[in-house]
């Protein structure tokens, strides 16, 4: 990702981790030594002193910087909540160690609490892959058009919302921004974090007409928003004195764990990990903005490789033939081809055929040849693809009297029409599926629906049709007509069916099952 600085003007309202409260703009010249962020230019590892310490956790203590004696009730239950989940802190340790050094360095570099490392724990447990209700995704959960307004690069290929490095410069980018927003008050910059700063704004607007205070303890925030900051210092203060708290912290070393390497174009990342002699999924923990079997034809063309194999990756990257680093097909055009149906069919995109063919438009002719990047293996053995990550989620057995149905989205449909026609929630229909309920569906897009409704071994295919109510209808005499409830038809047409009774000529929608 390209660093750049960040000129804050003023922030705006939008709710939800990590919504944008700050946008790039420019600003006056006078203006600017207040608002400017430093962004750091080189990644690679910073020079902040020659402290050593004896590991990871010693280190971020040291850059710690918020008030800890704060002695509050919602902190006090997320300490006991920690202390009773010693299995949890471990899996938190495992993940961390991957990126806590680098984020401690970016922290130290531009002088923020370092308590701002623990803050990923909060977020995501340090999963790289989470994905929220409300659309964020990461270890900082940035949500699209969050992360989109900091430069993080989001297509078929690519998301730096995953990004470690571009998503941590982004983070710290934002909380700076919000904390010069609330006067330097970290506790407020980390509520808007999480809720969106006009949440906050309004919740002091109140507070102040009332003659109240308008400290983070005082406001009336959402719950999540309530408990987010509580959380963080809870961890902080058991971080700091585990023994105090009964807990047991993995000794992580304060040393790097990944080296960056320019690999010079695109490449199947199975390749990159046997070049670096790296398990796969080691290789997609540490580079989990890559959605599919290869990195970006259009880079980013840098990969995080375990440092202590970066001399082998390296050497045996300059050793690999040009035509090694994809698996190349060529394809005949067919009459009715586009690049666009090309790539669906060979799981690339149009931009990847115009590059790897040297192809300046759309246009292609029957009978042209096209070379095809391909991946070296199997879709399964790509573990942390995106589709993969769906494919798993979509055959874990749920809980409950439920039957698998599978779902063929159409033109037209929407979550709520889906998630009502099989007595389901919106919410649960969107977790079933890996996705947020407000992702667009797209139509032949497949879903998966755990519904009661069905019984084993029957398929079923909903429909939704339109009925004109004729003389002598009723809700109940239309509903065995088509197998449905009567509760079903009054939700359905809850703008229709508000009188006694049906009138003739009236049309009501109905979903149903036309294998029944």
């Amino acid at each position: 990702m390209k660093s750049f600085s960040l000129l804050i003007t003023s922030l705006f309202l939008l709710g939800g981790c990590s919504q944008l409260a700050v946008k790039p703009a420019q600003i006056t010249e006078e203006k600017r030594s207040d608002a400017e962020i430093t962004v750091l230019d080189d990644w690679q590892t910073q020079a902040t002193g020659a402290v050593r310490y004896d590991d990871i956790w010693s280190r971020i203590i040291a850059s710690y910087q918020l008030d800890l004696s704060i002695d509050n009730p919602r902190i006090e239950s997320q300490l006991n909540w920690y202390k009773r989940h010693q299995s949890y802190l471990d899996r938190v340790a495992d993940r961390g160690v991957r990126y806590l050094h680098f984020i401690a360095e970016q922290i130290e570099a531009r002088n923020v609490p370092g308590e701002l490392a623990l803050l990923p724990v909060v977020e995501s447990a340090f999963d790289p892959f989470a994905y929220s209700h409300g659309r964020a995704s990461g270890v900082w959960q940035f949500i699209p058009s969050t992360g989109r307004d900091f430069g993080l690069q989001q297509d078929w290929w690519h998301d730096g919302r995953r990004d470690i490095r571009a998503a941590t410069e982004a983070a710290l980018m934002y909380l700076n921004a919000l904390q010069r927003e609330f006067n330097g008050d970290w506790l407020l910059a980390l509520a808007a974090y999480n809720s969106g700063a006009g949440t906050v704004r309004k919740a002091q607007r109140y507070n102040r007409s009332r003659g109240l205070a308008t400290d983070f303890w005082a406001l009336d925030l959402p719950r999540e928003t309530r408990a987010y900051v509580p959380k963080l210092i809870a961890l902080a203060k058991l971080i700091k004195n585990p023994e105090q708290y009964g807990v047991t912290l993995q000794p992580l070393p304060d040393e790097p764990y990944f080296a960056v390497v320019d690999t010079g174009g695109q490449i199947d990342l199975s390749q990159v990990a046997e070049l670096a002699e790296t398990p796969l999924d080691e290789i997609y923990r540490l580079n989990p903005g890559f959605n599919r079997w290869a990195t970006r034809p259009e880079g980013p063309h840098e990969v995080l490789i375990p440092v202590e194999q970066q001399h082998t990756f390296e050497q045996q990257l300059a050793a690999l033939p040009p035509g090694s680093r994809l698996k190349w097909q060529r394809y005949a055009v067919r009459r009715g081809d586009s690049l666009i149906t090309i790539a669906r069919q060979f799981q690339t995109t149009p931009d990847a055929l115009k590059q790897a063919n040297g192809l300046h438009g759309n246009t292609i002719r029957a009978g042209e040849q096209l070379l095809i990047p391909g991946a070296f293996k199997n879709p399964e053995a790509y573990s942390h693809s995106v589709s993969q990550r769906l494919d798993r989620l979509k055959t874990l057995r749920r809980p409950g009297n439920s039957q698998k149905v599978e779902y063929q989205v159409r033109n037209g449909d929407s979550f709520w029409q889906i998630a009502r026609s099989h007595d389901v929630s919106v919410s649960e229909l969107a977790r079933w599926n890996g996705m947020a309920p407000g992702d667009p569906l797209r139509a032949g897009q497949t879903l998966v629906i755990w519904s009661k409704k069905a019984t084993p071994g029957q398929r079923e295919v909903i429909r939704k049709i339109r009925y004109r109510v004729r003389q002598g209808d009723s809700l109940a005499r239309i509903s065995q007509k088509f197998n449905v409830r009567v509760s079903d038809l009054k939700r359905w047409n809850a703008d229709q069916v508000k009188a006694k009774y049906l009138q003739p000529g009236q049309t009501l929608t109905l979903y149903v099952d036309v294998m029944r």
